[in-house]
C-alpha cells in the first residue's frame, strides 16, 4: 500500500507539465492505478491496485470553475504546460477558466481525461511514459 507521504515525495520532482510522465511512472511503481484531481482546490484521490484509496488535502485556495467549458482553451493551456512553460497552479487556473472540474489519470488505460462540471469529456490524452 502507498501513502500520501510517498506521493508527496514524488510530487517534489514535478516543476512543470514536462515532468508529468516521470511522475506518472513513479505513481505506477507505488501501485497506483488511478488519480483524480479536482481543479477547484487541487485535492487528489489515488486508487491502488489492491483496492486502497488515499486522499490528499487541498493544495491551494478554491478557484472558480467556469460554467462554460472550452476544449480549445484547455488544449492551449495543456500545450504550454506540457512544454514546461507554466507551473502547476498556473495550469490549474487556466484549466478552471476553461471549465475543467477534474481530470482523471488512468494508469491502466494510459490516459488522462479532462471533464467539465457536467461530466462531459473535454480532452482525452494518451500517457507517454
Amino acid at each position: 500500500m502507498f501513502t500520501i507521504e510517498q506521493i508527496k515525495q514524488e510530487e517534489n520532482n514535478v516543476k512543470s507539465g514536462a515532468d508529468f510522465p516521470g511522475f506518472i511512472s513513479s505513481l505506477a511503481k507505488l501501485g497506483i492505478i488511478r488519480n483524480d484531481v479536482y481543479v477547484i482546490n487541487g485535492l487528489s484521490v489515488y486508487f491502488g491496485e489492491d483496492g486502497s484509496v488515499v486522499e490528499s488535502a487541498p493544495v491551494y485556495e478554491e478557484l472558480i470553475i467556469e460554467e462554460k467549458s472550452s476544449a480549445v482553451a484547455l488544449k492551449d493551456a495543456l500545450k504550454i504546460h506540457q512544454a514546461g512553460e507554466t507551473d502547476y497552479i498556473t495550469f490549474c487556473r487556466q484549466a478552471a477558466a476553461a471549465g475543467v472540474e477534474k481530470w482523471v489519470t488512468d494508469l491502466t488505460e494510459k490516459t488522462v481525461v479532462y471533464f467539465d462540471t457536467e461530466g462531459h469529456e473535454l480532452v482525452k490524452e494518451r500517457l507517454h511514459q
